[in-house]
């Protein structure tokens, strides 16, 4: 009864990552109770099966006996009789999804700071760090892959729906870089973890809140925005909103973060021999991208040259620890400076390709590619989108330079023979880009196109 409760509600999750397909089964892998009172808290880890592909999720139930209304959103259904281990038993309880229920998200708190354990589940906190207990939580609703409480003004706790067994890449890279005192990072306070398949495996993050900090992409935005409510004649220069400096600062501190984790970290050299592997790993996704969405075809040649330029190189280029999914909506202005957010590399990768040494001109590439979407995502749906592409175009440009500036006033080194590296990882995102917006948003496919023309 309660599987198919779940299977029934996890299918309507927008963390669910099987939407679209059946459930052929649910299981609970793993039961532990938190809280064994009215209302009752239990982590549960259940198995999802859909054909042969089996994904694993996180999910904190709350159970009632009486579900009061501002609940009733999180409802999952009844269920019953139970009663926890030494108490009584009720013939139904409501049962919900707990992350909405402040009564009972206190206990992420508490176990934290206590360093505490329930069963196989376990809280942990840094060395040195102290843990205030008081604020209530707050869901945020903007994600879509997990779900995140903010305490208050000072912390937030981002639980992973989906588990994939081993320790999450975010956890490593900011408790490192809080160890070498990174400035770019929201300071961590603690972490949930488990064990899958006998590994030790993140559940959940707890890091500072940035509660006076601004969204990297909704600045952009709004400089963007401006631009194209001036005048015609006023430049990206002039217009009010000017976002470069921002941009150039926005380098400077990636420089940093690259350097902080060259750090923390082993870093290592790929041969030449390496760097065409590379380059036949791009031209791959290109023959499958143009297999499913024909607009590339006329942009081919343009990518092949590309590709066949790092193909030519022959120097070791330098690799290390990477963001991997490095955009504008992965930074926060706060009134300090920029941080840099969100360390998990591609969510949908494992985790041995998303560890894995990589060029930090990957993330250069991946911003990059962030500010021309800035520039020309208010044109995907405009009646006359053709009269602002010469403005987008130059807001992008504008930005792109400051940016690379910045990246190597920080310390970023982008040599003459990484250009044609860095050209390669922005066009090969593009190609990733057209593919996506084809299969979820095709009115936004000139967004991606535009890189081609450059």
């Amino acid at each position: 009864m309660l599987d198919e409760l779940l299977a029934a509600w996890i299918s309507r999750q927008r963390w669910f990552g099987g939407k679209g397909r059946a459930i052929d089964s649910l299981s609970i892998e793993s039961d532990v109770v938190i809280d064994a009172d009215d209302p009752g808290l239990r982590h549960l880890i259940v198995s999802v099966w859909q054909g042969a592909s089996r994904e694993r999720y996180q999910i904190l139930l709350g159970m009632r006996t009486e579900l009061p209304d501002r609940l009733k959103h999180a409802l999952i259904g009844t269920h019953g009789p139970y009663a926890f281990e030494g108490g009584p038993e009720y013939p139904e309880w409501y049962l919900y999804d707990a992350v909405h229920d402040q009564a009972l998200t206190r206990w992420v708190l508490e176990c934290m700071a206590e360093g505490s354990g329930w069963g196989t589940v376990r809280f942990r906190h840094l060395p040195g760090v102290t843990i205030d207990t008081t604020p209530r939580s707050l869901v945020l609703g903007a994600e879509q892959s997990n779900t995140s409480l903010v305490y208050g003004d000072a912390y937030i706790c981002k639980f992973f729906r989906r588990l994939i067994p081993g320790v999450n890449p975010e956890l490593e890279i900011i408790t490192a870089l809080a160890l070498h005192e990174s400035p770019n990072i929201a300071k961590p306070y603690g972490w949930i973890e488990t064990d899958l398949d006998g590994t030790p495996t993140t559940l959940a993050i707890m890091q500072e809140y940035l509660s006076t900090a601004n969204d990297g992409w909704d600045l952009a935005l709004a400089s963007v925005r401006d631009l194209y409510g001036s005048t015609p004649e006023l430049s990206a220069a002039d217009a009010g909103g000017d976002f470069a400096a921002e941009a150039h600062r926005l380098g400077v501190a990636t420089a940093h973060v690259h350097l902080e984790l060259a750090g923390a970290f082993p870093t290592d050299v790929i041969e030449a021999h390496e760097v065409k592997r590379m380059a036949e790993g791009f031209r791959r996704k290109l023959g499958r991208a143009v297999g499913e969405v024909p607009e590339l075809r006329e942009h081919v040649h343009t990518l092949e040259e590309a590709y066949h330029q790092v193909e030519e190189l022959t120097v070791e280029v330098p690799v290390q620890r990477v963001h991997g999914d490095y955009h504008l909506g992965q930074v926060m202005r706060t009134p300090i400076g920029w941080v840099v957010l969100d360390f998990e590399g591609e969510p949908g990768q494992p985790l041995t390709e998303r560890r894995a040494l990589s060029s930090p001109l990957r993330d250069v590439a991946g911003m990059l590619r962030s500010f021309d979407y800035a520039a020309r995502h208010l044109l995907a749906d405009h009646p006359e989108p053709e009269s602002l592409e010469p403005r987008a175009a130059e807001w992008a440009d504008r930005n792109r330079r400051a940016f690379l500036d910045g990246y190597a006033e920080g310390g970023g080194v982008i040599s003459s023979t990484d250009a044609a590296l860095l050209r390669a990882f922005e066009l090969s995102k593009a190609v990733y880009e057209v593919v996506y917006e084809a299969r979820n948003r095709p009115s936004w496919i000139p967004i991606p196109l535009a890189a081609f023309r450059r």
